[in-house]
């Protein structure tokens, strides 16, 4: 078999390179309509995303102007007077919710046997529950003891004698003060 070519003109099969470029152009023209999908699809996006910043800004200086205007319509003073009642609500809320039974039980259950409480006097100071127990023991170590269960709890804070004297009968009387954090039911606020 004779594999030269005689012609005058040599004659190239260039239908693979037709076909190579034809599959190129389809594939540049699809990511071309594809890029310009994509251009036209973003400005638009851009567009609302600019005007709805723009209507937001002025939403914001627009309650910026509000809320100056009503600051200046305030009076300190009254604002100072609801600001106390409202100190004064939120204390009788916090002793209404306070629990005595609660506070009984932390005492019971960290009460060494030779210490014996005579009073409980619970006051709220800036909204912490501090406790003065009044106590008698035979033994400083007992009022020592009983100092110790109080703060491992957890419950109770900052435990300390203020005042200890010999009573009668060679009786200790100590008062002990402290903070009581009132301990939150499971599942809620108090």
């Amino acid at each position: 078999m004779l594999k030269t070519n005689l012609a005058s003109r040599p004659f190239y099969d260039d239908r693979v390179l037709r076909a190579v470029a034809l599959v190129s152009a389809v594939v540049l023209g699809v990511l071309t309509l594809y890029n310009g999908v994509m251009l036209v699809r973003l400005s638009l996006s851009q567009s609302r995303l600019s005007t709805h910043a723009v209507e937001t800004e002025r939403e914001a200086e627009r309650l910026r102007a509000d809320a100056t205007r009503i600051r200046t319509r305030i009076d300190p003073k009254e604002l100072e007077s609801v600001a106390s009642a409202a100190r004064e609500a939120n204390t009788l809320i916090d002793q209404r919710t306070f629990s005595w039974t609660g506070l009984f039980a932390q005492l019971e259950a960290t009460l060494p046997a030779d210490v014996r409480v005579r009073a409980v006097q619970p006051r709220v100071e800036k909204g912490q529950f501090r406790v003065v127990i009044s106590a008698q023991a035979k033994r400083v170590e007992d009022i020592e003891t009983f100092i110790e269960n109080l703060e491992r709890t957890g419950n109770f804070s900052g435990v300390s004698p203020v005042e200890e004297s010999s009573g009668d009968a060679g009786v200790i009387d100590a008062v002990v003060e402290g903070f009581y954090k009132v301990p939150v039911p499971a599942g809620g606020t108090r």
